[in-house]
């Protein structure tokens, strides 16, 4: 793929005002929603029993970019795509993996804990694990990369966990407190507007990238499948290993497999100005909602199985 190339399906994917605001803002609501299902004893139910909170926290934070170093190796990547692998699977899980919780009828508060734990974590952790992958790769990677220093925008992550999660996942729960027959209603319109904004984002990144698609999937899907995939199983194996049930295994499972991309694009493309490293965050933040709508499947059919 040509620089030029590389730089318009980077333009595209940050460029867009309906992904820079309209997301967000849909974001925003459909958080409000997820505070709508959510009670605080939900939250002192994974508090007095964090072992799914602990064993899952550890996963996302040193598990996965473990996993992104191995299959970067395994694989034979090129460097720079090498090196946004380790980014992505470094990432946190952020909001998206807290919608899909919610429609997949998963632990909401131990996704939203998790989110909130593994950002926090991931502030320190993220840039040491990408300085090591560009260390690891510096003979072949450009000297352009060698000479700028890689920080992840820490007041931009406080404040993205602030007003995306935290904020309207408290109005949610506190219009249930107030009036738990209106947001009883007011729960399922949302998460069908979740699913529609969920949805219309896939086609519209389908949409700006048509043109590099191709040769985009080629250089960098396989190891993408595979983390996220791996990712997923992993999720799943902490949870047993913690001895916790479905819902829980679902739920790190989802936050396991679901990557905040933005802060992977954010890095590659804001502090590094590579749009070659941006390569698997772009196509995680696309490949990510295929595999996160079959757990929402899955999450609904056994919730329609299992005994009230």
């Amino acid at each position: 793929m040509s620089i030029n190339a590389e730089s318009a399906m980077a333009d595209a994917l940050q460029g867009s005002s309906l992904i820079q605001i309209g997301l967000p803002i849909s974001l925003f609501i459909i958080m409000i929603g997820v505070g709508l299902a959510l009670r605080p004893r939900d939250f002192h139910n994974v508090v007095y029993y964090p072992r799914a909170l602990i064993f899952g926290t550890i996963a996302q934070i040193v598990l996965l970019p473990a996993l992104g170093f191995l299959l970067a190796y395994v694989l034979q990547l090129p460097p720079a795509v090498a090196v946004g692998l380790v980014i992505i699977a470094a990432c946190p899980g952020g909001t998206t993996s807290n919608v899909f919780a919610y429609l997949a009828k998963g632990n909401l508060a131990l996704s939203i804990l998790m989110t909130a734990t593994a950002s926090l974590i991931t502030v320190l952790t993220l840039p040491l694990f990408a300085n090591l992958a560009i260390d690891l790769f510096k003979d072949q990677v450009t000297n352009q990369l060698q000479s700028q220093p890689l920080q992840l925008p820490v007041s931009q992550t406080i404040i993205m966990l602030l007003a995306l999660v935290f904020v309207p996942v408290m109005l949610g729960m506190g219009l249930r407190a107030w009036r738990a027959q209106l947001a009883g209603k007011l729960e399922g319109v949302v998460g069908a507007f979740g699913m529609f904004v969920l949805f219309a984002l896939v086609v519209l990144i389908v949409v700006q990238t048509r043109d590099h698609l191709g040769l985009l999937l080629v250089q960098a899907g396989p190891s993408v499948i595979a983390l996220n995939l791996l990712g997923i199983a992993i999720g799943f194996a902490v949870a047993k290993l913690a001895r916790a049930d479905f819902i829980d295994g679902l739920t790190l499972a989802l936050e396991m497999g679901i990557k905040n991309s933005t802060i992977g694009l954010t890095i590659a493309l804001t502090l590094l100005g590579s749009a070659d490293i941006a390569m698997p965050a772009a196509l995680y933040g696309l490949l990510m909602f295929v595999s996160a709508g079959a757990l929402v499947v899955l999450g609904r059919r056994h919730a329609k199985v299992a005994p009230c």
